[in-house]
């Protein structure tokens, strides 16, 4: 693929508006993490809307972590809005395997195509309906014991699948890309990895999403090296993670993106 850079100017040069269905916890950090990397979030998910502004936005992301049934309405019509639009969606399955609601939701989730597909080992084996040791919403199961789980689901699901943790795994059924980005004090911020998916909705929105999912994972993770240089723990690395998400360039990100086939 191009260098990473490319993706990250196209991104910000046509700054996309991104509809996110995001959790309660979420929904500021993942606002203002879009805001930062230079996209429009649009906190969109009442039913009788959702649907409609999805074929506004250039793309949207639904994360299931806290569901009701009435949210679960506006996912659904959002997706189906962006479907017919054309326009490409993101899924964030959040402890899918965790109840019954969650299993019944992510399979019709499913069943609506999303463009790409992001979670952590324990969601994407979970979705893929293979054995998980997860723990809610976190993993219990390492990158690589997904990575047959998460291309099967590309398969099937003709989605780009992309498994998170300390080295992530994104794949189209065909393709298999590794990105190293990342520190370790990312998980210690809650919501994070929600955010994560509302990057990969911008950069979806702008380019192919194999291509595009790989450049997202790289510049979250770079940005997140970057704020850990001077942070001295969570709270002020959520800060620096913000500026760093702001000031890295499209040539910092070709130098320090991470990503080498599969």
């Amino acid at each position: 693929m191009d260098g990473c850079g490319t993706y990250l100017d196209t991104m910000r040069r046509e700054a996309p508006l991104v509809q996110c269905i995001t959790n309660f916890v979420a929904m500021n950090i993942v606002a203002n993490v879009l805001l930062a990397a230079g996209a429009s979030p649009a906190m969109v998910h009442d039913a009788e809307e959702s649907g409609e502004f999805a074929a506004i936005a250039q793309a949207l992301t639904i994360n299931m972590g806290t569901p009701s049934p009435r949210w679960v309405e506006g996912m659904e019509a959002a997706a189906r809005g962006a479907a017919a639009a054309g326009r490409p969606w993101v899924l964030d399955p959040v402890a899918v395997g965790a109840t019954a609601f969650r299993r019944g939701l992510g399979a019709r989730l499913l069943a609506l195509k999303p463009t790409v597909i992001r979670g952590n080992a324990s969601e994407i084996l979970a979705l893929a309906g293979a054995e998980t040791r997860g723990k809610g919403a976190d993993s219990a199961d390492p990158v690589a014991a997904a990575e047959a789980a998460a291309q099967r689901l590309a398969e099937t699901s003709g989605a780009v699948v992309a498994v998170t943790g300390p080295v992530d795994f994104v794949t189209d059924g065909r393709r298999g890309l590794r990105c190293a980005n990342g520190h370790p004090l990312m998980p210690r911020v809650t919501a994070l990895g929600c955010s994560l998916t509302g990057i990969v909705g911008a950069f979806a929105a702008t380019r192919p999403p194999f291509e595009a999912t790989a450049a997202a994972l790289a510049f979250f993770g770079l940005a997140g090296e970057e704020a850990a240089r001077t942070a001295s723990g969570p709270g002020s690395f959520q800060v620096a993670f913000l500026d760093a998400l702001h000031t890295l360039t499209p040539e910092a990100l070709d130098r320090g993106a991470r990503l080498e086939a599969a």
